[in-house]
């Protein structure tokens, strides 16, 4: 992103979720760039700083608000000249997906209903003439397509089949529609399952939890064969997803954008090599990998194999996934081996 336009100053870049897991992520990056960066989270997210203190090359801010309250978001995000959503509501039993079956209304209220606050606060604010409109992009997720088996590429229908998808999907034609409107230039960046070591939080979703069940030395645990592949982005390669998206706002606006690596694994292969990798780590013997009856929670997506086709985005960015499965899985063994002792 270039100068904020009319005033000389750096450009505004606002982080909702900033203490999060991809958020954290998100920030360290940022903080390499000569921005004034706009942290807001429930909790004060990394790296600390006060109003006006400067990290790295970017000037930073930290806002503790808790987005779930009317109006805390319009303030968050006043004056911004970019504002990366990455908030999510997650089951915090589990950490990798919606609530099933309650929550719907504080997901709807983090999901579609931050992205309306949002859009309204960007219309009554004041901008130069010649400014462009503010750019926004959401985290949303590759099960809002919903094709069980076959690949996310961005095209054909909608079909989500769980909460956590369909509340992406209603945050997404939020922030498209906004977009039309005029009132901001919306991006929508589709991430499949995200993983490994970052700045952030102590590991995040299913791959962590198995790490810390190998650490333990339970036994990890497929559903059925195990044979259902997933897409598997590293948390610091979606992190560049976002901030490639301040480049390239004019050639992103307007559509979403699957982002993965494209490379599928099945799951029992998957937490086979991680079993591994935590026993090197340990120097124990790698724990089984056995194979379980789905919970009655299961729902279809999760027998459903997840592979995205990033090219259009690869294309217009020049993005692409950097870290490999086996060495960040070894990193990520290593990092919750360290913060266990």
């Amino acid at each position: 992103m270039s100068a904020a336009p009319g005033d000389g100053r750096a450009p505004l870049v606002v982080v909702l979720g900033a203490s999060g897991y991809i958020g954290s992520a998100v920030v360290a990056q940022l903080a390499r760039r000569p921005v004034r960066l706009r942290l807001v989270s429930r909790r004060p997210a990394a790296p600390p700083a006060a109003r006006g203190a400067v990290v790295g090359r970017a000037t930073v801010e930290q806002v503790v608000a808790d987005l779930a309250v009317p109006g805390a978001a319009a303030r968050a995000v006043a004056g911004a000249d970019a504002v990366l959503d990455l908030v999510a509501h997650l089951d915090p039993a589990v950490g990798w997906r919606a609530v099933e079956g309650g929550g719907e209304e504080l997901g709807e209220r983090l999901g579609a209903g931050l992205v309306r606050e949002i859009a309204g606060a960007l219309r009554a604010g004041r901008r130069p003439a010649a400014a462009p409109p503010p750019l926004v992009v959401l985290a949303g997720s590759a099960s809002q397509a919903g094709r069980g088996g076959g690949v996310v590429d961005g095209t054909g229908p909608d079909r989500p089949a769980t909460v956590y998808a369909r509340q992406k999907l209603a945050a997404e034609k939020e922030l498209l529609a906004a977009g039309a409107e005029g009132v901001l230039r919306g991006v929508s960046l589709r991430l499949p399952t995200v993983y490994g070591s970052g700045p952030g939080p102590d590991g995040h979703g299913v791959v962590a939890a198995m790490a810390r069940r190998a650490l333990a030395g339970e036994p990890l645990t497929v559903w059925g064969t195990g044979s259902v592949v997933r897409d598997l982005l590293h948390v610091t390669d979606a992190a560049a997803a976002f901030t490639a998206c301040l480049d390239h706002g004019a050639e992103l606006a307007g559509r979403h954008w699957p982002v993965g690596t494209g490379r599928p694994v099945p799951v029992r292969e998957l937490f086979t090599a991680l079993a591994r990798a935590v026993a090197e780590r340990t120097g124990r013997p790698a724990v089984p990998v056995t194979s379980v009856a789905p919970p009655a929670a299961a729902t279809a997506a999760d027998a459903a194999g997840t592979v995205v086709d990033a090219t259009a985005f690869r294309a217009a960015t020049g993005w692409r996934p950097r870290r490999e499965l086996p060495e960040a899985l070894a990193e990520l063994a290593a990092a919750l081996a360290d913060r266990s002792l």
